[in-house]
């Protein structure tokens, strides 16, 4: 967060609210409403996780047991309808109990407060966090005060109160958007649609269509970006044409109203910055990132030049392609937050010819839509759960490869194939959620980390 920013009024004095699932969200939630003036209780089914709760001074009922309740504020990941309803989301849809996110809250709270800033919304399935920390970071470099989070984190409910010129900067999943009622976003970006999480939608169109949601109530003082780098995409900007708002199409490598002619972003006023100097945004995919923040900085006002500036200054995010060390010549790449197989194809797009470290827990279709990228692999190094499944496909495209199992016999094991090979690159890009082995995503690429250092002391000690 930059700029000035206040603490909130008791904007929900009287109102009751339930919080479920006690987390990185749920509970910065259950602690602001009580602060906003709410009467709040909450639950989880996790002991320790209650036992935090109750020791932050929340008082814990299941929200079933509530007699009244304005609202029950359910953390991203717990299903309200697919794959199946958790029993107290469907105990109080049963009630007729809005379910919501704590973003919408958020919103109600800014607008109750009194406050005007605008809110800027970031979704897509691959690119949103980075689009997210790039636009506040250039919100941040021309002075305006901003406060980022939502997916990305902090949590919504977590962020200060802003003042009329201030600016919310916030990550949408599809899990977030499908709990949003009231809130309208100034501007709202969609970088790219491709298939994730069908089981929580059910299917491609409940995917979309939870995502789409980011558009909703939006008026002819707002603007829609949206990528056309796939076909879902392009099919959504045709049908958001039609809406009130300003539409503005994007692209990291086609001709749209702000895209990239090599690594020149432009729109349709001429140049507004040289890509080549935006160190932490390579690939076409961060050009389309890149393109997405630019518009929507424009339009909040911020100057051409501050833009190019910032985008050449933006330091990027941990474990999206972050160079974490070069041992005897060998680069060792993390890009963790590559959970499936469109966000590895980003990162292939960098590099001609790669070690790959792959696998955990693989998304619906595996990895045979990256056959056009295996030309690059000179070998791979495959993990987790799904590691047969990844080697299936391997040996079907004629990919050499060995299943190392873990992280830690992995990079050992890339880095002595590189090394034999003269390969420069080793990539981290699992193509794989991480809940296998590890916490999350963050904690694989932190081990990665860890491990190709761990080389780098022991040539040095050699």
């Amino acid at each position: 967060m930059t700029g000035a920013a206040t603490s909130w009024p008791l904007v929900f004095a009287g109102r009751r609210f339930a919080v479920l699932g006690l987390g990185q969200n749920g509970l910065p939630a259950a602690t602001a409403l009580a602060t906003m003036g709410a009467d709040v209780t909450a639950w989880d089914d996790d002991a320790a996780k209650r036992d935090a709760a109750a020791s932050a001074g929340i008082v814990l009922v299941p929200p079933s047991e509530s007699a009244t309740l304005d609202a029950l504020v359910l953390s991203p990941g717990i299903p309200h309808r697919l794959p199946a309803p958790h029993p107290e989301a469907a105990a109080a849809s049963a009630r007729g109990v809005p379910i919501l996110s704590d973003v919408e809250l958020l919103y109600r709270a800014a607008r109750a407060a009194g406050s005007r800033a605008r809110f800027a919304g970031i979704t897509g399935t691959n690119g949103k966090s980075t689009t997210t920390a790039l636009l506040a970071h250039i919100i941040g470099a021309a002075g305006i005060p901003v406060a980022a989070g939502g997916n990305l984190g902090p949590a919504a409910l977590a962020l200060p109160l802003l003042p009329d010129h201030g600016i919310y900067v916030l990550e949408m999943s599809s899990y977030m958007l499908e709990r949003i009622a009231t809130m309208r976003f100034d501007a709202a970006a969609m970088l790219n649609i491709t298939q994730d999480h069908l089981d929580r939608h059910g299917n491609m169109a409940g995917y979309e269509a939870a995502k789409a949601a980011i558009f909703a109530r939006q008026t002819g003082a707002d603007v829609a970006v949206i990528g056309i780098d796939d076909e879902p995409s392009r099919a959504l900007a045709s049908r958001i044409a039609a809406s009130p708002a300003r539409l503005i199409r994007i692209s990291g490598a086609a001709h749209a109203d702000v895209c990239a002619e090599g690594r020149v972003l432009r729109d349709h006023q001429g140049v507004i910055a040289d890509l080549a100097r935006a160190h932490a945004l390579p690939g076409s995919h961060n050009a389309q990132n890149a393109a997405a923040a630019a518009a929507i900085a424009l339009f909040l006002g911020v100057k051409r030049a501050t833009i190019a500036l910032a985008l050449a200054s933006f330091p990027g995010l941990p474990h999206r392609q972050a160079l974490i060390a070069t041992v005897d010549g060998v680069a060792f790449i993390d890009d963790s937050k590559a959970t499936n197989a469109d966000a590895a194809a980003r990162a292939f797009d960098c590099h001609d010819r790669i070690v790959w470290i792959a696998g955990g827990i693989g998304k619906e279709g595996g990895i045979e839509s990256l056959a056009p990228w295996f030309p690059r692999i000179d070998h791979a190094l495959l993990i987790g759960r799904d590691a047969l499944a990844f080697a299936k496909t391997l040996e079907a495209h004629g990919v050499s490869y060995d299943i190392a199992e873990t992280l830690d016999r992995a990079v050992p094991a890339a880095f002595g194939h590189a090394r034999a090979r003269g390969v420069k690159t080793v990539l981290l890009s699992p193509a794989a959620a991480s809940f296998d082995q590890f916490a999350n995503y963050g904690a694989r690429g932190d081990r990665f980390a860890e491990l190709a250092r761990a080389l780098g002391n022991f040539a040095e000690a050699r």
